[in-house]
């Protein structure tokens, strides 16, 4: 029996417990539209239920099982663009377009050499490399498979960006002379593990999630003291943060002999950013 597109996301929202309601109806409507090519606009049109296809309704049932939206259909959007994803990589996150507007928005020259340090995805020197002016940019990841994705969205999106595979904390990159030092690196203590949603904790990659609770500062020391040799007179340094370590990231940076430190709040009020600048 025919219902209607606004009814089929009720019901099928109604479903997944786990959610609030109205991320449930965004995930479903997000579902729906993929695989239906419905809008919202087309909420009164009809759908018969029983003729969907085995394909939309198999991935409604790894819905249900809490498997992020952006692992079933394989991508997820970022900065007005979409990428690749898959459980090697962490899913894109608002905070982190807001690292990246940062950076575009107090960069405006061109020609600047850029780095990002655990690039996943590759959704910030994607993003940088596209809209800010002819930089050279590189990417790099302790990940194999998480470059081969990385690789991928930059040929999708025909960005121009050289990734290499680097353990951080065991290699120091042979490139110098960056304008951007930038790194959203693993920065989630063990400890607050339980306050995550267990579809981030099922499914995203903790290698690139947490950090042991004995050395929270861990990336950021490494990353921040490795920049000195890797940046500029002048360079810059950008990093994502935890929240809950706001001070002591900006503490460190100016023991390490950066200036200009300066935490930067996120549009939900949360200290998210952190910017620096190497003597």
């Amino acid at each position: 029996m025919p219902i209607t597109f606004q009814q089929l996301i009720k019901n099928w929202s109604a479903q997944l417990t786990q959610y609030e309601v109205a991320e449930a109806e965004n995930l479903v409507y997000w579902l729906l539209e993929h695989h239906l090519g419905m809008k919202r606009v087309d909420v009164m049109l009809s759908v018969e239920e029983e003729k969907l296809s085995p394909d939309l309704l198999a991935d409604f049932e790894r819905l249900k099982t809490g498997e992020p939206i952006q692992y079933i259909l394989g991508y997820g959007p970022f900065y007005g663009r979409e990428f690749m994803v898959s459980p090697d990589t962490l899913i894109p996150r608002n905070e982190t377009e807001e690292l990246v507007h940062l950076i575009i928005k107090e960069n405006p020259m061109p020609g600047l050499k850029i780095m990002d340090i655990g690039t996943g995805t590759g959704c910030i020197p994607i993003t940088l490399a596209l809209d800010m002016k002819v930089p050279e940019v590189y990417g790099l990841d302790i990940s194999e498979a998480a470059l081969q994705i990385a690789k991928r969205n930059a040929e999708r999106l025909f960005a121009n960006v050289k990734f290499e595979h680097c353990d951080i904390l065991l290699q120091t990159p042979s490139i110098s002379d960056l304008d951007i030092l930038v790194s959203n690196p693993p920065y989630v203590p063990e400890s607050d593990k339980e306050q995550m949603h267990e579809n981030v904790l099922a499914h995203e990659p903790w290698i690139a999630l947490f950090v042991r609770d004995e050395d929270p500062l861990l990336f950021y020391r490494v990353i921040g003291e490795k920049g000195k040799q890797m940046l500029r007179p002048g360079g810059k340094i950008y990093f994502e943060i935890y929240e809950g370590y706001a001070k002591e990231v900006a503490e460190l940076l100016t023991d390490i002999g950066y200036e200009s430190v300066k935490i930067h709040q996120d549009l939900n009020g949360k200290d998210r950013m952190i910017s620096a600048k190497l003597t």
